[in-house]
């Protein structure tokens, strides 16, 4: 296909981004496992790179532009792109945790966000509502529908309860490369958009704000802040479209393992 146009997935490629996947949750999985009060962001960057390389894979972030860091480590007010630091977590915090891995030559890309320790009420009830709306936009992702069918569900979900839905960042096709076409904004109108077929993999990533909509970027030039400085919640799975229901590659299922114990 010519450069710059939707790249639609073989079974075989699917199988291979599969693969991706899977390590990719099974990163998830070991980051969710240390994922607690006086533990530092550098500590899980350093042990999700340490798990990626081990089983083969390359994390697709690290050196993505620059990017100094294999995971994107997003506290509170900070929507993505944030920095590991050696600043402990405290009771209070969420941390937006954002993987991608690149494995038999195709990428996957999730994210999920944590509560640590005691967590307002209504920062709980954000994160919940954010992870729902993931569900509502994978609901969409059939074949005949289009880009904004999943848009339009999640930004209904979340305005709905007052939340600010981030125009700046947007979902994006994955394969051979980390962001592909198309985009796959949260917010948008139904039956608009490129149609959606079959074999095409896209990552759906709700970005909600407890307040506002507005954001800002940092000095560092990656860190997107919520202006307002209120809380920010993130939740990303990898999808392929398929003609009656959505098949979801990526897995919160070691996160929630993790999460048990």
């Amino acid at each position: 296909m010519a450069s710059g146009s939707i790249q639609y997935k073989t079974e075989e490629e699917i199988d291979l981004i599969r693969a991706s996947a899977l390590v990719l949750a099974k990163t998830h999985g070991e980051v969710a496992s240390m994922v607690k009060e006086g533990v530092t962001t550098r500590q899980l960057d350093k042990r999700a790179e340490e798990f990626i390389r081990d089983h083969g894979g390359v994390p697709s972030f690290k050196g993505y532009n620059k990017f100094p860091f294999s995971l994107c480590l997003s506290p509170n007010s900070v929507v993505v792109h944030g920095f590991a630091t050696d600043e402990p977590l405290k009771s209070g915090d969420i941390l937006s945790v954002d993987c991608g891995v690149f494995l038999n030559g195709f990428h996957s890309d999730s994210a999920y966000t944590y509560p640590i320790g005691e967590v307002a009420p209504e920062v709980l009830t954000l994160l919940q509502e954010t992870k729902a709306s993931l569900y509502k936009g994978i609901e969409q992702a059939v074949s005949g529908n289009r880009v904004g069918d999943i848009s339009y569900a999640i930004q209904n979900h979340v305005a709905s309860l007052g939340y600010g839905v981030v125009r700046e960042l947007v979902g994006h096709g994955v394969g051979a490369k980390l962001h592909e076409k198309p985009e796959v904004p949260n917010y948008g109108k139904r039956g608009s958009g490129p149609l959606l077929q079959t074999g095409l993999v896209i990552a759906i990533e709700p970005m909600v704000n407890l307040g506002k909509k507005d954001v800002v970027q940092e000095a560092d030039g990656w860190t997107i802040r919520t202006k307002d400085r209120k809380a920010s919640a993130h939740f990303e799975h990898t999808v392929v479209v398929r003609k009656d229901k959505a098949e979801i590659l990526t897995s919160f299922e070691y996160i929630e393992k993790a999460l048990q114990q």
